[in-house]
């Protein structure tokens, strides 16, 4: 062997042992001394959609807010159509009055992450990755805690939510072990400790309706409320759960996506799916399962991450728990 080449075998040699042994404690783990990578039980290529969006359409979006707002992960509209409301990096959720931001509910110092509005009411209900669900009037203001636990166990990290007709929402805590200040460490163990839940306005009881799950993010209800779709993140696709009818209490795959998806929302007819990797990609599907649509900006040039697509008047509004703004795609 060339002298180039023992070097560079013992550097590699040098660099493997280095990672291995990580003495200065700067790898992502370093922190969690019982760190465990779990398997991921990933679909076959076969199964993965293969359409792309050759046009790159999402680098026809408009960037608004820019520099305005930092991480506006989930897009609201309140129930007069006004909007959009948004949650931000420091803890405070933001309307937009048509003019300029202004303070709408605080969750602070935590981090709100999905958000509905009760059409009948009018309150926001928000998951917050740190207190868990919540609730802020019409008004604004101070939100408060609604759940914190269910069966026993602390909410470490939810995420997303829903709520249907009857006072009963649905939502995800992603992990059992890891917040979202811990995001990589979840990502690399594919951790089994996320869960989807339900809590009832009235009785103010949280059920929990599935565990064990892969960083369960993501929930969208169907528009007859027949049953709601939610995204398992670590996996790359969307499972149906069913909440009336024969198969009622029971859950299924709906689609495997290409991608390892953040939230999903519902349009008029079908519910859309989208992510953030190397670059942003939204995906349309039907309530079949079948890939309707797909919207990519592939080199990143104008949308580089998505984690919500929230659709109104012929636009799609997309947030990003990354960014510092907020695209709009016109559909017509």
């Amino acid at each position: 062997m060339s002298p180039a080449g023992t070097f560079a075998g013992l550097f590699f040699l040098i660099l493997a042992l280095y990672c291995g042994i990580d003495p200065f404690k700067q790898s992502a783990i370093s922190g969690f001394p019982d760190f465990e990578a779990f398997p991921v039980d990933m679909p076959a290529w076969s199964q993965v959609p293969t359409e792309r969006d050759a046009q790159n359409l999402l680098q026809k979006s408009e960037i608004k807010f820019l520099n305005q707002i930092q991480g506006p992960e989930s897009m609201a509209f309140d129930p007069q159509g006004r909007g959009p409301y948004t949650g931000v990096s420091d803890g405070r959720v933001l309307f937009w009055n048509g003019q300029s931001w202004t303070d709408f509910a605080f969750t602070s110092p935590n981090r709100p992450l999905g958000l509905r509005f009760d059409k009948k009411t009018g309150d926001l209900y928000i998951a917050d990755a740190y207190f868990g669900l919540l609730k802020v009037g019409p008004e604004g203001g101070l939100a408060t805690p609604l759940a914190t636990e269910a069966e026993g166990m602390p909410l470490r990290f939810a995420n997303d939510l829903d709520i249907d007709d009857a006072g009963n929402i649905y939502f995800t805590d992603s992990s059992s072990k890891y917040q979202r200040r811990n995001f990589m460490q979840l990502v690399f163990s594919a951790e089994y400790g996320g869960r989807v839940l339900k809590y009832n306005l009235e009785t103010k009881e949280t059920t929990v309706l599935m565990r064990n799950l892969q960083f369960p993010n993501g929930v969208s209800l169907s528009k007859d409320g027949s049953f709601f779709v939610f995204c398992e993140g670590a996996i790359g696709r969307l499972r149906k759960y069913w909440l009336k009818g024969e198969k009622a209490g029971t859950s299924e795959v709906l689609a495997i996506l290409p991608g390892f998806p953040d939230n999903v929302r519902t349009n008029e007819n079908v519910p859309a799916s989208n992510w953030g990797q190397a670059h942003a990609v939204v995906v349309k599907y039907s309530q079949e399962g079948k890939l309707l649509q797909i919207l990519e900006d592939s080199q990143g040039k104008v949308v580089r991450a998505v984690s919500e697509v929230e659709e109104k008047d012929g636009k799609l509004w997309m947030g990003s728990v990354l960014m510092n703004f907020v695209a709009v795609y016109g559909l017509t």
